[in-house]
């Protein structure tokens, strides 16, 4: 797996690219950088972009859902940028289940994902 992170304090984003298949070590990277943007500018956005994604491991369900679970009330929105239909139908799946506000953008859409992130 292979996770890139970017953070951009000044538009309360940060920026997830990931690739290959999420674990639980995976988390040990996202949550501190999630956390520490969270402390500098209160809620936050997520682009989150997904190249050659496949999934969690299954370590990495519960993680994902103790983070969900955690951080519901810190993130505003979240852009997912994927490749495939799965994806796609992954985005609808997570709105119930968060306080965020989540829309899907096609690959070579991250422009667009990123404008809608930075309206208010």
């Amino acid at each position: 797996m292979t996770i890139a992170l970017t953070e951009n304090a000044n538009s309360n984003l940060l920026e997830v690219v990931v690739s290959g298949k999420l674990s639980a070590d995976d988390y040990e990277t996202l949550q501190p950088a999630v956390e520490s943007l969270i402390e500098q500018v209160g809620k936050i956005k997520i682009l989150f972009v997904m190249h050659d994604f496949h999934g969690w491991e299954m370590g990495a369900v519960w993680e994902d859902i103790k983070f969900a679970t955690k951080h519901c009330m810190h993130i505003s929105k979240i852009a997912m940028v994927g490749e495939s239909e799965w994806e796609k139908w992954m985005a609808m799946i997570c709105k119930p289940f968060t306080m965020s506000s989540i829309k899907y953008f096609d690959a070579g859409q991250e422009a667009e994902a990123q404008a809608w992130l930075l309206q208010d």
